[in-house]
């Protein structure tokens, strides 16, 4: 089994130790797939007047953990203007079990610029220009936007186009609805761009519900992620 960075951004990612700031969001999460313990994932990122950073972790565990161990580590930092994330930088270093990779991203006018990829990657025919990526995030950052508690009356509203490279997707949240104390909403993360033919037949769109539930001081927190995988029904729950 192995996990495509789809996978990855239905979930959370999580943090190595950052200073408590203006605002601060840490959260770990467990991940299943069909019901089977697959891992944790978990994140942290702060807030500094108009500036963010946040560090993030998916790590294999459970079953997975003893068929095959995977590792992605990434940090992002940028500022946020007029509720809008605009990242300044972006590393990621993954280990799928078969291969190792490191990647680094800065951002010119909010245009991303891939600097460094280890091991080097050819070019692929439908790989998505840079340059035509102009206000979108990285991952990490999606993850933070999607997942960072907010004041009551806030939920569920995310549209982010993001851009890791080589491939072009997009992340919405929308429909929120009450139930009880809690807040739903709806959720798609989209491949848009930069796959290959085969990945676009099997899956373009991943539907998922995102729960968020009151925590005080009238802020709401994300405390579970049901979603659609290419391995089945999969959901993340907040320790």
């Amino acid at each position: 089994m192995a996990f495509h960075k789809s996978a990855v951004v239905a979930v959370v990612l999580a943090l190595a130790g950052m200073p408590a700031l203006a605002q601060t969001d840490q959260a770990v999460f467990d991940l299943s797939v069909r019901g089977v313990g697959a891992g944790t994932l978990s994140f942290s990122g702060t807030q500094d007047g108009g500036g963010y950073a946040v560090t993030g972790r998916l790590q294999s565990g459970g079953l997975l953990g003893m068929v095959r161990k995977i590792r992605y580590d990434a940090q992002a930092r940028g500022r946020i203007s007029k509720g809008r994330y605009v990242p300044s930088s972006y590393t990621e270093k993954a280990d799928t079990g078969r291969r190792q990779s490191s990647a680094v991203m800065e951002y010119k006018g909010g245009v991303p610029q891939v600097k460094a990829y280890d091991p080097p990657r050819e070019a692929r025919a439908g790989d998505v220009d840079p340059a035509t990526m102009g206000g979108s995030v990285d991952p990490l950052t999606a993850l933070y936007a999607t997942l960072r508690d907010v004041d009551a009356g806030q939920e569920c509203k995310v549209s982010l186009q993001l851009f890791d490279g080589r491939r072009s997707t997009q992340l919405r949240l929308s429909a929120p609805q009450a139930k009880g104390d809690t807040v739903v909403c709806s959720g798609e993360y989209r491949r848009l761009a930069g796959y290959s033919p085969e990945d676009m037949a099997e899956k373009t769109r991943f539907p998922f519900t995102l729960t968020y539930a009151p925590v005080g001081e009238g802020r709401m927190r994300v405390v579970e992620v049901a979603m659609d995988s290419l391995y089945g029904k999969a959901a993340l729950k907040r320790r």
